[in-house]
């Protein structure tokens, strides 16, 4: 029995909101109006008006024992009833009288022959292509609504589609088994038998997982594929067959071993076989093409890498060569640019050193440009005097020293470093 929650058959739920009760349950004026104006009492007037709001949100009667007590409870106050006040008939003359009244409000006709054939030619038709009881039910639902007839309850849709599933399935299968050879259904159902001493069946080599993507296993998969095509032609024994129906078909003969599915009718064993048989050599393509493009990326990944590696290793060899080249070039061209440019830079010194020759270290920047021929920037004379001040004084400071007792100045002076006593001395600036 398929369960009334997995279909959108009419039902009260168990919470009801306060948004809800207002929306879908509140009498109008006109509705209480008319519900006062054709019964005698409070009960069948709450009855009433119960029957037309629960109509009008289900689009079939509830039993009185479904209907929630909120919902009762709401429905009372509302059209301002005293609290001890129950929805109660009279007899079941009265609950029928009623029910026809609220059908003609809701202009709804009520033909139960009717409703079922409709619903019943609608399933079959969706049977076809569809094989889950509560989408049948749906699709029934739907067309009877906009038939505008009341709905059948649900135990009458349930036991009405598993019908009609099981005679459409059943007509497929007969198709699928009429559509082959007896030497195909002979191969077919020899699946399911044991060979070897392993207790084996090559049933279950149908199911099989195509496992990593290894060269290995890409060989054992392409002979996988040319056993399921040597099986037989699946594309004409399922033609004119729903894709949905041939993979619910192949999903219960997966589902089952050899030994329980030698416990189906002959007829229907080999026509599930068949469906298992068109899946498997599917799905054997699809892991082949698969497996070969993954087998395709690695191989381009790697070779990505080595290529990668052998940029590397060949710019080092240029760079090298460069350096090289640079070396060369420096020690063979003697009148390449750089020998031309350290050449001249050394004239250019030899001339200054001539010019400057004799000249005493105390001479000021002027004297320097006067010799130099006046050759040299203004800024840079300015600077180098700066420079020279600054060393003089330094120099001058640092002749002012005092050495340790019984020592004697050394007549040794660099220009670089303070004067110092041949044994120890300590600088009067630097301390050191």
């Amino acid at each position: 029995m398929t369960s009334i929650e997995r279909t959108a058959y009419p039902r009260f739920k168990r919470l009801i909101t306060a948004r809800e009760l207002h929306v879908f349950f509140t009498p109008s004026e006109e509705e209480r109006a008319w519900a006062e104006g054709v019964t005698d009492t409070d009960e069948h007037q709450l009855a009433l008006l119960v029957a037309l709001k629960s109509y009008q949100r289900m689009g079939c009667f509830p039993k009185a024992h479904d209907v929630p007590d909120q919902v009762v409870e709401f429905v009372r106050r509302a059209a301002e009833l005293p609290e001890s006040t129950l929805p109660v008939y009279a007899s079941g003359r009265t609950a029928e009288r009623y029910r026809s009244w609220v059908r003609e409000r809701c202009q709804v006709r009520y033909d139960g022959p009717a409703a079922r054939t409709l619903a019943e030619e609608t399933m079959r038709v969706e049977a076809a292509s569809k094989n889950n009881p509560a989408d049948l039910i749906n699709i029934a639902l739907e067309k009877l609504v906009e038939a505008g007839l009341e709905i059948p309850r649900f135990s009458t849709l349930d036991a009405m589609a598993s019908t009609v599933r099981g005679q459409v399935n059943e007509e497929i299968l007969a198709g699928i088994r009429g559509r082959m050879t007896g030497k195909e259904r002979a191969r077919l159902l020899g699946l399911a038998d044991v060979i070897g001493l392993d207790g084996k069946t090559l049933f279950n080599a149908l199911k099989q997982n195509p496992g990593r993507a290894t060269w290995s296993h890409f060989k054992r998969l392409k002979g996988h594929v040319e056993w399921v095509d040597g099986l037989g032609d699946p594309g004409k024994w399922l033609e004119g067959v729903a894709a949905a129906k041939v993979s619910d078909f192949a999903g219960e003969a997966e589902a089952q071993d050899a030994g329980t599915l030698k416990d189906y009718t002959e007829a229907r064993r080999v026509a599930l076989i068949a469906c298992l048989a068109a899946k498997a050599r599917m799905r054997a393509r699809d892991d082949v093409a698969t497996m070969f493009c993954k087998r395709m990326a690695a191989k381009a990944k790697k070779a990505r890498e080595e290529l990668a590696e052998i940029h590397r290793q060949q710019q080092e060899i240029v760079e090298r060569l460069i350096g090289n080249y640079r070396t060369l070039l420096q020690q063979v061209d003697q009148e390449g640019p750089a020998q031309r440019a350290r050449a001249r830079a050394a004239a250019l010194t030899k001339e200054a050193l001539d010019a400057l020759e004799g000249l005493d270290e105390e001479s000021s920047a002027s004297e320097v440009a006067q010799r130099l021929g006046g050759k040299v920037s203004p800024a840079f004379l300015l600077l180098a005097e700066g420079c020279w001040s600054s060393r003089t004084a330094w120099a001058r400071c640092c002749r002012r020293w005092t050495g340790s007792a019984g020592s004697r100045p050394s007549t040794h002076r660099s220009r670089r470093s303070p004067p110092t006593t041949a044994t120890t001395g300590r600088c009067c600036c630097t301390g050191t």
